[in-house]
Parts: C-alpha cells; structure tokens; sequence
C-alpha cells in the first residue's frame, strides 16, 4: 500500500512524524507537507505563482520526506503526481481538533478532501493541544486502530478523525453542527499597533452521537464525509 502524509502544520510537526511512524505499519509511506504552517488554511489552492519542493531539512526515519511552498491541498496534489497510485492520503495528526463547524476552515481536512477529489482515500487525523504537545506515544495504539479498522474499508470515501488526551475507545459519529460566538478580541502589539484574534467557542453543548461528544468524553471520534454538500430536503420539489 501506498501511503502519502501531509498535514497543514508543517513539516516539523511533531504529529506528522508520530502519524509517519504508525503508519509505516501498514505500507510505504512518503511525506509531502508545507514548509510553513498552513493552520486554517481550509482548501485554498495555490494559482497565481509557480510552486516548488525540496527534501526535508529533517529526518524521518528513512521515509522520504519533502517540504511544498504552498498549502495542504496544494501537497496532495504535487505529492500525487510524483507518486502515481498512491493508495491513500493522510493528513495530519493535527495539532488542535477539527470538530463541528472547524470542518469548514480545516487545513488538515482539506488535505483529505483534495485527495478524494483526485480519486483516492482520504483520513484526517487531529488531536486537541494544551498547555504541554500531545503524548503521541499514548495515541499511537487507537491511531493504529483506526487506521487498521479504515484502510480496510474498501471503496473511495472521505474520514475525520478525533483523538482526545486519553482516548477509552472509539465511536463512529455525525459532525457537531452549533452556532459559535466569533468573537474577535482585540489587543495591541509590542510596538503599538493594533491587531485582533478571531475566536470560535461554541455556543452550545454537543449532542450524544457527535464528533464534539465523542471527544468531550474521551472516546476517538470518525466521522464518514462527503463532499457533496447539497440540501436534498431543500431541493425537493424545485427541479
């Protein structure tokens, strides 16, 4: 199998290096990712300037390893055409969850979507950050339970998955749909100047059976996606 790894957080990220490992269990694993973080990037596309890549200026274990001027989205696509049949694409593991409306502004899924846009699997791997980076070694075993339990589901498809600190098991689950405050907080910089922080808390508690709740109690959330977005129950009768 073969297996490429991206993420929007660079390629010095610790998760794309504790991601590389598990998954070089289960195949041969390349890794394309930005040289710079690409956080809620979402799946900006890279048209105006010509992109480039170099080999990472840090070791994988062996792994080739190589560092894109451009955003996640653009990675996959530069990673598969220098790889053709590539099996799947993994993105991640995020530093930071993608849960509920998150989805719509995720660099890290983004990278999943453009790899089913092009025709293959795509996985999306994050985990929530606190004061300290997340124990790796501590998810590594539900990050092989995850993938032994998607790379074997057969057919083109689209997942999301959710790692809390100590994860107890792992639930399938529907996205978090809630509103959010978007706050913007505005603040001053060493020199004076103005600047501002958008914040996205939700406004409401998360429902039984979705990502948010299946975090907020410790269990690994996946969620099934896809890419097609459109209303049926609004649709219906106006064709």
């Amino acid at each position: 199998m073969r297996i490429l790894i991206t993420n929007d957080d660079g390629i010095y990220s610790p998760g794309i290096a504790a991601l590389a490992k598990v998954a070089s269990r289960f195949g041969e694993v390349r890794i394309v990712a930005p040289d710079v973080e690409q956080s809620s990037m979402g799946h900006a596309v890279t048209h105006s300037r010509p992109l480039s890549y170099r080999t990472s200026p840090i070791s994988f274990e062996g792994l080739d390893a190589y560092r894109v001027n451009g955003t996640p989205a653009d990675c996959v696509a530069i990673g598969t055409h220098l790889w053709s049949q590539t099996d799947v694409v993994l993105s991640g593991i995020n530093m930071g969850p993608n849960l509920g409306n998150s989805m719509w502004h995720s660099g890290t899924l983004a990278a999943a979507k453009q790899a089913v846009l092009l025709g293959i699997k795509g996985i999306a791997l994050s985990t929530p950050v606190g004061k300290t980076e997340p124990d790796f070694d501590r998810l590594a075993p539900y990050v092989e339970e995850a993938l032994t339990l998607l790379l074997a589901t057969p057919g083109l498809a689209l997942y999301n998955v959710n790692f809390p600190e100590n994860p107890t098991g792992i639930r399938w689950t529907r996205q978090s749909v809630r509103l959010y405050d978007g706050t913007v907080v505005p603040g001053v910089d060493p020199l004076g100047r103005k600047h501002y922080w958008f914040t996205v808390t939700p406004l409401e508690p998360a429902e039984e059976g979705t990502d948010r709740w299946a975090v907020e109690n410790n269990f690994v959330s996946i969620t099934p996606l896809r890419l097609d977005l459109t209303d049926e129950e609004a649709l219906k009768g106006k064709e």
